[in-house]
């Protein structure tokens, strides 16, 4: 999938790594850091305080390294959903291929309901827990992995979140934003991390090299 992302997009196909980077904590250092000076290395203070935290739920498009992010108190199915709608209305005839975990919310019946839609289909969907395809966790999997839909879903599989690409962005935030700030509510938090997105999109952005092809990784 991502050794073809480039041909794919320039065929038009939106090809994204979605996921949730939860427990973001407003760490308040309780005395400003020591900046670095000739001979002396930087000095962080290690009491704080803290905050609350924040979630946030990423998307990064494989083909151009784009990032779209939303923070909030929650990543609830309704929180994950909502995003959805955002990113998918930035193409909204376009063809997704939208990789992601095995989380319960990436198969709700909320998702469900939002793929119909977004496709146009009048299919009959059933009843959440007894009948169609909302039946089970199953069964909305199959129908969201549907290779025939306009939007679909990629499901990488269980203990291998290292395959799915917003871990590298993710690990980006936290170097750049998270390990060394100090922030005094969640709000400022929050703040902080919209505008490194913005920033990153503007100066930043580009493919990741995957040089992973698949083969079975040595014991």
């Amino acid at each position: 999938m991502y050794e073809e992302a480039g041909k794919e997009g320039e065929n038009g196909k939106n090809i994204v790594s979605v996921d949730e980077k939860t427990g973001m904590q407003a760490l308040e250092r309780t005395h400003p850091m020591k900046l670095m000076k000739p001979t002396q290395i930087e000095k962080r203070e290690f009491e704080y305080e803290r905050n609350g935290t924040q979630a946030l739920i990423a998307t990064f498009n494989v083909v151009n390294g784009q990032v779209f992010g939303t923070v909030g108190d929650t990543r609830t199915e309704i929180d994950f959903v909502n995003h959805l709608k955002q990113v998918i209305a930035t193409d909204p005839e376009g063809e997704w291929v939208i990789i992601l975990d095995q989380l319960n919310t990436h198969k709700s019946e909320s998702v469900v309901r939002l793929v119909a839609e977004c496709c146009g289909m009048d299919t009959e969907l059933g009843e959440k827990g007894k009948s169609g395809i909302l039946k089970s966790m199953v069964t909305r999997a199959e129908f969201l992995e549907d290779e025939s839909h306009r939007i679909r879903f990629v499901y990488t599989p269980i203990h291998t979140s290292w395959l799915n690409q917003i871990e590298i962005w993710f690990s980006i935030l936290a170097r750049r934003v998270l390990k060394r700030g100090s922030f005094s509510t969640t709000r400022e938090l929050k703040k902080r991390i919209l505008d490194f997105i913005a920033y990153f999109n503007r100066t930043l952005a580009k493919p990741f090299k995957w040089t992973y092809a698949g083969r079975p990784l040595v014991a």
